[in-house]
């Protein structure tokens, strides 16, 4: 399906669905709003699947990984060859992402839309467009084309997932150099300097930090993205792996598939994708507020507030993965817990 397509055919949420998921918790022996944002989470999942008692069981976190030509600028600790090892750890099952998934019975897609080099694994999805983008302080990162056929492998990957069951996707990515694309696409969504989105990424030298400021800086003079035009500046600035992780939000939206965002990176992403068609934003949950500075700003954007504050930046969907599992916790309450006439419990009133 096309992006245009894919674009006019999300539907907004199920309000009738989520106005009966709100009466059920107003009806369980607990006090009123005591599960907090969870309690929202889960309202929105019965509006995002049309039922009044969402289901998570069949779960799996999507990853897409792609390396970016921007590394040439020294903005990295390590070098683009870490993207394609990683990679090939997916495959095997060996990643942070794999070993917390294995806990709880996700499984993991690792997608190739842009790694370097050539990868190895019978599980890696095959759907390179580049072998890495260009670098974006001296050419675009891509062509306009190229994005919207990244934006499109997201769909087609969402829809791949819908076909097989899947309850809830974790949106991933592995990428060296893409916290430096992320803060360039950050910096023009939400109209900040490249100092208030830059970050130290995975665990650059004060020197390598202005480095990376300084990239993003001439970027952004070079290309001047319209940040009217999502497209315009994800093939700009952007990443492949930022563009496939919009298209599986458009894609989870159209087929009533809800996906979680992980960390700055996928925020990005689901930023964009609610730039393209607003209406898919109700169909992304947070999961974890990034230690990374843009963190808090692109959830702010979004609307959205995190379940966990724990300082993670290790990304590959680990912080999706974990709220899925909190997510899955709250939803046990409210399935199995007894209403107040069950227990026998005088039922609790708002305060006035």
């Amino acid at each position: 399906m096309t992006l245009t397509e894919t674009i006019s055919a999300i539907k907004p949420l199920c309000e009738s669905s989520m106005r009966a998921a709100e009466r059920r918790f107003q009806n369980l022996a607990i006090p009123l709003g005591s599960l907090g944002l969870l309690e929202n989470a889960i309202v929105q999942l019965a509006g995002i699947q049309r039922r009044t008692i969402p289901e998570i069981g069949r779960r799996a976190a999507v990853v897409f990984c792609a390396d970016n030509g921007v590394v040439a600028q020294g903005v990295t600790q390590c070098g683009w060859e870490v993207t394609a090892t990683v990679t090939e750890n997916m495959n095997e099952g060996k990643s942070a992402v794999c070993l917390m998934a294995a806990r709880q019975g996700m499984d993991v897609y690792p997608v190739d839309i842009g790694v370097a080099r050539e990868v190895r694994g019978d599980n890696i999805i095959r759907r390179k467009l580049m072998y890495g983008t260009r670098d974006m302080t001296e050419d675009s990162a891509m062509t306009r084309e190229t994005c919207v056929k990244a934006i499109e492998t997201g769909i087609e990957i969402a829809g791949f997932c819908a076909e097989r069951g899947y309850q809830v996707l974790c949106a991933g990515e592995m990428g060296i150099g893409n916290t430096t694309t992320s803060a360039a696409v950050s910096a023009v969504f939400l109209g900040r300097t490249p100092e208030e989105v830059v970050g130290r990424g995975a665990g650059l030298s004060s020197a390598g930090l202005a480095r990376k400021t300084e990239a993003v800086r001439k970027a952004l003079a070079l290309h001047k993205p319209d940040p009217a035009d999502p497209i315009d500046v994800l093939s700009k600035v952007g990443g492949l792996d930022i563009a496939g992780m919009a298209g599986l939000y458009l894609g989870g939206a159209l087929h009533g598939v809800p996906v979680v965002m992980d960390g700055v990176i996928s925020s990005v992403a689901a930023l964009a994708a609610a730039r393209l068609c607003p209406v898919a934003g109700g169909y992304i949950l947070p999961s974890h507020q990034s230690a990374e500075p843009v963190g808090k700003l692109l959830l702010e954007a979004l609307g959205e507030k995190p379940f966990l504050t724990a300082g993670m930046r290790l990304g590959e969907g680990t912080g999706a993965a974990a709220a899925v599992g909190v997510i899955d916790l709250a939803l046990a309450v409210y399935r199995e817990m007894a209403s107040f006439d069950d227990a026998g419990i005088e039922a609790y009133q708002p305060l006035t």
